[in-house]
């Protein structure tokens, strides 16, 4: 828990470090859009947990983002704090310094993800049933439904729940939780893009989304495996645009 540190220069300016962190790790959040426009954060509890820092220090990140114009609270029912803006240019430095200090523990994890991905896509299409196989169909259908954006990268959570699902392995799934949990930037949400270029993101999953669909349905594992391993790759290729118009160069 956050101490309040008055009159101890050294806690003080930890304190603010952490701070400063939890700034950049949030706005890089909403930049790469694991927090999309209009969306809710979560609780300042949830965020803390999800930072690993204490409440304090995000009440005080997030009362400067609010400050910045990037956020917004609304009181009331159904109030929180709430996304504004994506990418200003003056989130660009915070985005830099944010990936580039995690890039190799991401791409490194990425490639696990990627694995575990195929690994659960491939158990379901060799155990799918009847009943699994139309509740697949019936969230790839939501996702061609969604409208761009929160809703789609909603619906496109849901639909790979429901793959993992599939597959029988609660093991399997826990880990794969865990680890996207670690390439997280600050939200529990797969990132999905800014809006330049999302249109195009979304299309293509569709297409991806349907063939991977067709084969765990098909019960075709070797090429449900395949399919979903490539995916997850856009999560990857995302982050390296985010970085490069951060103006830093993604290392190999």
């Amino acid at each position: 828990m956050d101490e309040t540190n008055e009159g101890n220069p050294v806690a003080e300016r930890t304190t603010e470090s952490r701070v400063d962190e939890v700034e950049d790790r949030l706005v890089t959040a909403v930049a790469v859009g694991e927090y999309l426009p209009a969306s809710r954060l979560p609780p300042e509890r949830e965020l803390a947990i999800l930072l690993g820092v204490g409440r304090v220090t995000v009440r005080a990140a997030l009362a400067r983002l609010v400050d910045r114009g990037l956020l917004e609270t609304r009181r009331g029912r159904g109030g929180g704090t709430f996304v504004r803006t994506q990418w200003p240019d003056s989130s660009s430095d915070a985005v830099g310094r944010t990936l580039l200090a995690r890039w190799d523990a991401i791409r490194a994890t990425a490639d696990a993800i990627a694995l575990l991905h195929g690994a659960l896509a491939t158990a379901a299409a060799e155990r799918i049933d009847t009943e699994h196989a139309a509740r697949v169909r019936e969230r790839l259908e939501d996702f061609r439904a969604a409208s761009s954006g929160l809703a789609k990268q909603q619906a496109d959570a849901v639909l790979h729940r429901t793959i993992i699902d599939a597959a029988g392995n609660d093991v399997l799934a826990a880990v794969l939780a865990d680890l996207e949990g670690q390439v997280s930037i600050a939200a529990p949400a797969h990132l999905w893009g800014v809006a330049d270029g999302m249109a195009a993101m979304e299309d293509r999953a569709l297409h991806e989304h349907e063939a991977i669909v067709d084969a765990v349905c098909g019960g075709d594992p070797v090429t449900a495996g395949q399919l979903a391993r490539r995916h997850v790759g856009i999560d990857l290729e995302l982050l390296e645009r985010a970085m490069l118009r951060a103006g830093q160069v993604p290392r190999a």
